[in-house]
């Protein structure tokens, strides 16, 4: 008679068979779980990993795993922690800082990261060559506005100073007290002098020690690959001084800037985290999965840009009338998914207890009767004009329902052109555009990360407007130790801002996330960067 196989053995075949080639394919987030590499949408593809010349959010979000400065925001209390740096006090007269670092502090190739390392890479960014777009952030510093200005040459007349290995002091033109969590900010971060020195200049903004091979970091991770438009991957650090408590393996960044494909990828289990939920999910996944849903507060506003150089947004009341002309609560109520809160004012909630007494009210009636006044009754007159946008899933969703408010309420006539991030911003910076939609993103949780963006020729003020009230409102708050006359100055000048409409609020800021059940610890962040090195994985 014919062999025929038992059902015992039938039973066994078929468990080698799911054992071998028949077993499901271990997706990306479960082998990274497994091994500690977690995946991560980044939503663009950064122009640089310089921590001196990046500009873009999700450029900080990258550098932060690469590098550290003397402090770190904590993430729960928007407060400075130690980093690089154990302590820090400072002067009766406020004036003076004193940092002390951590003994054995190591660059990524092993050398010793020393006091000086640190002088010498505040002074690169502040260097006039380099260029560095937030060079400004060393501007409470003695001379150091005059250095990046080319008013005075010297570098060593700036107020740092290395004393010995272990201690750097920030010599200060006035009281910042808000010093400590400046510092933590990317544009503070060391770089090794000695190895971009060797790879052709410091004070040069293109040389290739960004590449895997010459990279040298002082974060908890190092680079370990680039693949433009696809990847950046990054090992843990073994030389970081608190290598013993970093828990990941890695982290791998995906540059997806499409934030449909960043949610397919996130349900075939490629990606442990993503941050930008397309708008139309959240409905889907506040009913069917809310364990994976996070909707975190966010210190930042949107807001469209005038380019106030060029008529007709040279006129006040046109650009006010604009703003008037904008049903804020409809968008974030039908559009958001009441995922953000309406914006009218610039400065977002949580900023050191700051909060503006001035707001903007929507009201078409009052802003066609602006726009008469302006020269252009019933929008006759003016004549159709381009708003550059950001091609995220965000931005553009928002002006269109903007352009619609104006034509329907206005008969203001405006174009949408879409343009990749890199593009829209250098554009922006360059005043290449008409109107503009942008947003901005506390760089440390104080008023002052918005409102000293105004003032006239501000490194990052891409309107072209200046106002001398405004001015020294800002010049005063700088020089202001006491946290009320401080919090005045900048309520008077953000009266100023919203009465002359060089720019238009529309929504704060959130962050919509997919985080997949695996990774722990991590915490809301008001400004959204994270210490990488408290999140981990588990199964």
């Amino acid at each position: 008679m014919p062999w025929r196989p038992s059902a015992a053995l039938c039973l066994l075949s078929s468990a080698l068979c799911l054992l071998s080639s028949c077993s499901r394919r271990e997706t990306l987030v479960e082998a990274g779980t497994r091994t500690g590499i977690l995946h991560m949408g980044n939503g663009a593809e950064p122009a640089t990993l310089d921590p001196h010349l990046v500009d873009a959010y999700t450029e900080s979000r990258l550098v932060a795993a690469l590098f550290e400065g003397l402090t770190v925001i904590d993430e729960r209390t928007s407060t400075a922690a130690p980093a690089a740096a154990e302590r820090w006090e400072t002067s009766a007269d406020g004036l003076t800082w004193t940092f002390r670092l951590r003994a054995g502090l190591r660059w990524s190739n092993g050398e010793p990261l020393t006091a000086d390392d640190f002088v010498q890479s505040w002074r690169r960014c502040l260097s006039p060559e380099l260029a560095s777009p937030y060079a400004y952030f060393f501007y409470p510093v003695k001379n150091a506005e005059a250095f990046n200005t080319r008013q005075i040459a010297d570098p060593a007349a700036v107020g740092f100073a290395a004393p010995d290995a272990r201690t750097v002091t920030v010599t200060l033109a006035h009281p910042t007290p808000y010093l400590p969590l400046l510092v933590a900010s990317s544009s503070w971060y060391p770089v090794n002098p000695r190895v971009l020195t060797r790879l052709g200049g410091l004070n040069r903004r293109e040389t290739p020690w960004l590449t895997p091979k010459d990279f040298v970091g002082n974060g908890p991770f190092v680079l370990t690959e680039w693949t433009p438009n696809g990847r950046i991957v990054t090992a843990k650090n073994p030389q970081y001084w608190d290598a013993a408590t970093v828990r990941l393996n890695g982290i791998v960044f995906y540059p997806i800037e499409n934030p449909d494909v960043e949610e397919r990828n996130f349900r075939a289990g490629q990606l442990h985290v993503i941050h930008n939920l397309p708008l139309s999910k959240i409905p889907a996944y506040r009913a069917s999965a809310p364990h994976k849903l996070r909707i975190d507060p966010f210190a930042q506003t949107i807001f469209i840009r005038f380019n106030t150089t060029r008529p007709p947004f040279d006129n006040p009341r046109l650009r006010r009338a604009l703003s008037l002309a904008i049903d804020r609560d409809s968008i974030t109520r039908n559009l958001l998914h009441g995922s953000r809160a309406p914006a009218r004012r610039l400065t977002p909630p949580g900023l050191a207890g700051y909060s503006s007494r001035t707001t903007l009210t929507d009201g078409f009636a009052a802003a066609r009767q602006l726009l008469a006044d302006a020269g252009y009754p019933g929008g006759r007159g003016l004549p159709p004009f381009e708003i550059q946008v950001r091609n995220d899933e965000l931005q553009p969703k928002i002006v269109e329902a903007v352009q619609a408010m104006w034509e329907r309420e206005l008969g203001v006539h405006a174009a949408i052109a879409l343009l990749e991030q890199k593009t829209s911003i250098q554009n922006q910076r360059v005043l290449d555009f008409t109107v503009g939609s942008n947003g901005w993103v506390a760089d440390y949780p104080d008023p002052a990360t918005f409102l000293e963006l105004f003032v006239t020729g501000g490194t990052a003020n891409w309107t072209g407007w200046g106002d001398a009230a405004y001015d020294r409102l800002i010049a005063q708050a700088a020089q202001t130790a006491d946290p009320a006359a401080r919090h005045e100055c900048f309520q008077q000048a953000e009266a100023i801002l919203l009465e002359q409409s060089p720019i238009i609020p529309l929504i704060f800021g959130a962050r919509n996330y997919l985080i997949d059940p695996s990774v722990k610890g991590w915490e809301p962040a008001l400004i959204g960067l994270y210490q990488y090195k408290k999140i981990h994985l588990s199964p």
